[in-house]
């Protein structure tokens, strides 16, 4: 199969690969928090196209993605941050990170173990024009710390989960695309405490049971799960430190006309990878997250009629958290207006 072509940062983010790639998050029509992982790389058929093959995905906003990300960071440095007993698993992940670019995209990305008594690597990556040896575990031998320097290769965002006595703790990341939520501040929390605030998904058992889940990982087991929400504008950046800039976004929704709201509202989906790192023993979460703007959603008939469903179902408790209970209502009535005339 032909890659999809890397576009420059000024292209459009509705192009064919990204429609055809987007990560449906709806398999029911009824929204409930559940652990909902699988075992990953399986290839998901949609209307569209398909989604799943990798667990590092390169698409056609590669280069777009790459440049916020650079750009956040400049800003806001909060957003990679690293306790200090976790520089192994950050080589540990950066190498994992490589490897999955790798397998992804032969044409573009490739780890080359280089001879002698070190742990010396090539690691080249066409897309950027990067060709560069390092030594593993050296950090002179890298241009920026190991975890800053792979995530400005990769799209997702990186959380190194650390278990003691039992409980997983976020020690390390970065995260520059946060949905309503900071990693500056949760960075060091537990796992149980970063998921707090989330309605239900203590009283129900939920993120007991995926904590536990994920604490028996297996080196080198990969699993996934989507998470998902709405989102105005195509901002991949709605971190808590930037809601001056988002928040008034979602009462202004309301006064906008339909051709505008369909155009402003976006389907975000989030694909969470969770792999056991080999050397570290960490538990590497990325998290990639997908924009499709309601107009482009409303083309693919099953999607729009399950969105519509999901939206207009969710409990008022599960929208509030979301942060979409101001403007659900219309997104459903949006959705279901755009059916095909009889």
């Amino acid at each position: 199969m032909t890659p999809p072509p890397i576009l420059s940062p000024a292209a459009p983010t509705t192009a064919p690969d990204l429609v055809a790639g987007f990560p449906f998050p709806f398999p029911n029509p009824t929204y409930r928090y559940t652990t909902n992982v699988e075992p990953a790389r399986g290839v998901v058929t949609t209307p569209a196209g398909q989604w799943g093959a990798a667990v590092v995905d390169v698409d056609s906003a590669y280069a777009e993605e790459l440049a916020e990300r650079a750009a956040i960071l400049e800003r806001d440095p909060s957003r990679h941050a690293v306790l200090p007993h976790m520089d192994v698993a950050c080589w540990d992940a950066m190498l994992c990170l490589m490897r999955e670019l790798a397998l992804a995209r032969p044409d573009a990305f490739a780890l080359e173990p280089l001879e002698g008594p070190r742990a010396a690597y090539r690691w080249r990556n066409d897309l950027l024009g990067i060709d560069h040896a390092f030594v593993l575990g050296d950090a002179s031998t890298l241009p920026e710390p190991p975890l800053r320097w792979i995530t400005a290769q990769v799209q997702e965002d990186v959380v190194l989960l650390d278990e003691r006595d039992g409980v997983l703790y976020g020690d390390a990341g970065v995260v520059t695309f946060a949905a309503d939520w900071s990693f500056g501040f949760d960075v060091g929390m537990s796992f149980l405490e970063i998921h707090g605030p989330v309605p239900r998904i203590h009283s129900e058992g939920v993120i007991t049971r995926a904590h536990e889940f994920i604490k028996r990982l297996q080196p080198n087991e990969t699993y996934r799960r989507t998470n998902w929400t709405l989102t105005v504008h195509r901002r991949l950046d709605v971190s808590t430190e930037t809601y001056p800039d988002w928040g008034p976004d979602r009462p202004m929704v309301l006064g906008v006309d339909d051709e505008t709201f369909g155009r402003l509202v976006h389907l975000r989906t989030e694909v969470q990878h969770l792999v056991r790192l080999p050397e570290s023993g960490a538990v590497m979460f990325l998290i990639r997250s997908y924009l499709l703007p309601f107009d482009e959603l409303a083309r693919v008939e099953e999607w729009r009629e399950r969105a519509a469903a999901v939206i207009a179902e969710l409990p008022e408790d599960m929208a509030d958290y979301k942060g979409i209970a101001t403007y659900r209502d219309r997104a459903a009535a949006w959705l279901r207006a755009q059916a095909p005339t009889p």
